[in-house]
């Protein structure tokens, strides 16, 4: 997929750091790692609560892609609220209602830092610039598209041929 990406630095994925998760079923879990997706292609979507542009059109994409593409076993999908501004308003409680809104089945993760109170670990592992924002991980875990300009359409597409 590298290849068919111009401009795209890869790069090798670190771990996600997040230590608040729920599950597909909204229920508190163990720390996903990055290793729990061992030769699948990963799609992680950063958002935060309060975010305009993540509501208007990352979550939909996102769960566009879900629907289109929830048969496909090579292909995982994960949510992390990436608070870096406005912790008292982007909560765990606050990713909890957005996974709900959206009955999006796919695990949510809350990152506020290793502190609860500063910038998101994954923010600062990879390099993103906001919210929203795409990661995809190839099934060898290098980062191979990290961006919030997507075009869903071309993705869905492209990630059926994996």
């Amino acid at each position: 997929m590298s290849n068919q990406l111009e401009g795209v630095k890869v790069f090798k994925a670190p771990e996600f750091e997040v230590h608040n998760w729920i599950d597909a079923y909204g229920s508190k879990t163990e720390p996903i790692k990055l290793s729990d997706f061992k030769g699948k292609f990963k799609i992680i979507y950063c958002f935060q609560s309060w975010c305009p542009g993540c509501h208007s059109k990352g979550l939909p994409n996102l769960k566009k892609m879900v629907e289109a593409l929830k048969s496909n076993e090579s292909v995982a999908f994960l949510a992390v609220q990436t608070v870096f501004e406005g912790h008292d308003s982007n909560t765990f409680e606050k990713m909890v209602e957005t996974q709900k809104q959206y009955n999006l089945m796919i695990p949510f993760g809350h990152d506020a830092g290793d502190d609860g109170k500063s910038i998101s670990n994954i923010m600062k592992n990879y390099q993103t610039g906001g919210t929203p924002w795409f990661l995809f991980i190839d099934k060898h875990d290098n980062v191979v598209f990290s961006d919030f300009h997507l075009n869903q359409v071309a993705a869905i597409e492209l990630l059926k041929t994996m």
